[in-house]
């Protein structure tokens, strides 16, 4: 399943808003608020790399108040718990 971290740059102050707003998106697996050269990192899963990719581009990054983003996609198999 392709997943990737999302890391933001937002607004001053709009943190807890557009927290909010991943955590009622499909697919947001995890969100949290990061001290850094970021404000917030979200891990987004989808079926497929093309809905993945559609989910961040049209919905994570068209969130008001969002002024940047850095995507990470995960290499699959890599890195993965021992079972």
């Amino acid at each position: 399943m392709p997943t990737a971290y999302v890391l933001i740059n937002c607004d001053l102050g709009s943190e807890e808003e557009i927290i909010r707003e991943l955590k009622k998106m499909p697919g947001t697996i995890e969100v949290s608020g990061v001290y850094g050269v970021y404000d917030i990192i979200a891990k987004v899963s989808s079926d497929s790399m093309e809905k993945l990719r559609e989910t961040i581009t049209w919905h994570v990054r068209k969130i008001d108040k969002v002024r940047s983003t850095l995507t990470m996609i995960v290499i699959e198999g890599q890195g993965e718990k021992k079972k």
